[in-house]
């Protein structure tokens, strides 16, 4: 185990999520502002653990507003004060929410527009939305009707697709990583791909992308109790083997009622809080893959 000391005060969605580290021990960072996330794996692989960190960034992030999206409310159900927006397994609710960033991106496009601008930029001082959905498949291909998940996947897909210029943040876990959840057409929008173990070859190419697997880069080959190994493809394109680092319960708990209070006294001040550069610790299990 290892500790790692976070300044709270500069922590901001634009710098570096930590996730882990490689099989050289060297830490493994990726910057999540202007791009998106998908996330798969089957029970127990290591998917929620991975989605923690996102969340926990995005939480501790001033600049970040998160919307969570939880069809089973137990995976990010402890971060719920620090969100904007929290839907838990109604499609309805999940329909209306996704409705409602596509008019977030309409509004901000026009803005970008009227500044000659192609694209959000820190300088903006626009929040960022981070929006986690954990297990995808269960709103666009479990529950409602036909009707809903095709409107649901349609929504999803324009968000993931128009999303980034604007400053909203997909990040999206399914451990059903199969071509009828995730379509070739949504999952080649993502420009980052994590895949925890995999039952089949398809399953880890439908998150990594065709040909990996026959290239070497396959989930199936991972032990199954190496829990929260997986193969990372990001900032260079390449896959790369890496452990998650791990969040205890405890661990969220803490850091959720910290981030929520500061996120409480932010809105009442207008202003970032804690100016004096108070001091958070993260335990996370750093164990190299």
């Amino acid at each position: 185990m290892t500790t790692d000391t976070v300044p709270v005060t500069p922590l901001s969605i634009w710098s570096p999520v930590h996730l882990g580290t490689d099989e050289l021990g060297r830490r493994v960072e990726v910057t999540l502002a202007e791009r998106n996330m998908l996330i798969g794996g089957e029970p127990g692989g290591g998917k929620s653990v991975a989605l923690q960190l996102i969340v926990a960034h995005g939480a501790l992030s001033a600049d970040c507003r998160l919307i969570l999206v939880d069809g089973k409310r137990v995976e990010l159900g402890l971060w719920r004060d620090c969100a904007e927006r929290f839907i838990g397994p109604s499609v309805d609710d999940a329909i209306d929410t996704l409705r409602w960033l596509q008019a977030q991106i309409d509004e901000r496009t026009d803005e970008l527009l009227a500044r000659r601008l192609r694209k959000i930029t820190p300088e903006l001082g626009w929040p960022v939305y981070l929006v986690p959905i954990d297990e995808v498949a269960y709103f666009s291909a479990t529950v409602g009707t036909p009707t809903q998940q095709k409107e649901f996947n349609a929504c999803n897909r324009d968000i993931v697709a128009r999303g980034r210029a604007p400053g909203i943040i997909p990040v999206e876990a399914t451990q059903r990583p199969s071509a009828d959840i995730i379509p070739t057409s949504l999952r080649d929008l993502f420009g980052y791909r994590w895949a925890f173990r995999c039952s089949t070859e398809a399953s880890s190419d439908t998150i990594l992308g065709h040909g990996w697997a026959n290239m070497g880069y396959s989930a199936t080959e991972i032990d199954p109790k190496a829990r929260g190994v997986g193969w990372l493809r990001a900032e260079d394109g390449i896959p790369r083997r890496v452990k998650a680092a791990y969040l205890t319960d405890d661990d969220i708990i803490d850091l959720a009622a910290w981030a929520a209070q500061a996120r409480a006294h932010c809105h009442a001040d207008n202003k970032d809080t804690n100016a004096g550069g108070t001091v958070i610790r993260l335990h996370g299990k750093d164990d190299a893959a």
